[in-house]
């Protein structure tokens, strides 16, 4: 299976609208965070292996997308059939986020892309990357570090994200981590704030 670049992208979310179309399902508005994010807006070129749904949107207003709605599924796994990707390309599995909550002015920031009359999908912005990856970066480093990195973060959206991060885990565990991987990184100067 190949990996999701700027093309693959395009492509599965204008077929899996076409899915929509085909089926005449209900409009359904994404909001996408990760690599997919990263991607579309143009923030990091690399690829990605699916597509992180954080949060659903109707009427306006941001919803859990906790369970993804069985239509929205079916209409995935049809383009995942088409375009060999993993059964698991369209997934919600940080919807986590909705109930521990997201950064201030999150909604505002988000980048719309009508991709046709029954699909429309929002990237987060990169100040809310920001705050994603220091989180992940702390919980799972990898490919999270070098995405923070490609983000090219000033100290203070560094020290702002910090922040977020320890009022998602309050313990003073948790706090000691956020400073090593700050001082493992290069960002002492931030490390040394927290």
């Amino acid at each position: 299976m190949k990996p999701i670049g700027t093309d693959k992208l395009k492509e599965a979310l204008n077929l899996l609208h076409e899915q929509l179309e085909l089926h005449d399902l209900p409009k359904t508005e994404l909001v996408v965070c990760g690599g997919a994010a990263l991607i579309a807006t143009g923030l990091v070129p690399r690829t990605t292996r699916d597509v992180d749904i954080v949060a659903l949107m109707r009427d306006g207003c941001l919803v859990d997308s906790e369970p993804l709605p069985g239509f929205l599924l079916e209409a995935a796994a049809q383009v995942g059939k088409m375009l060999n990707l993993p059964p698991d390309w369209l997934n919600n599995g940080p919807a986590i986020q909705f109930r521990m909550g997201f950064p201030a002015g999150f909604e505002t920031r988000l980048h719309r892309e009508e991709i046709g009359a029954r699909l429309t999908v929002h990237y987060i912005d990169r100040i809310d990357q920001i705050h994603f990856k220091v989180f992940a970066s702390v919980d799972r480093g990898g490919y999270h570090i070098s995405d923070l990195k490609a983000l090219h973060p000033t100290v203070e959206e560094l020290y702002q994200a910090a922040l977020w991060c320890t009022e998602q885990d309050v313990s003073e565990g948790f706090r000691i981590l956020v400073r090593e991987m700050f001082n493992q990184n290069g960002w002492k100067d931030v490390g040394e704030r927290i």
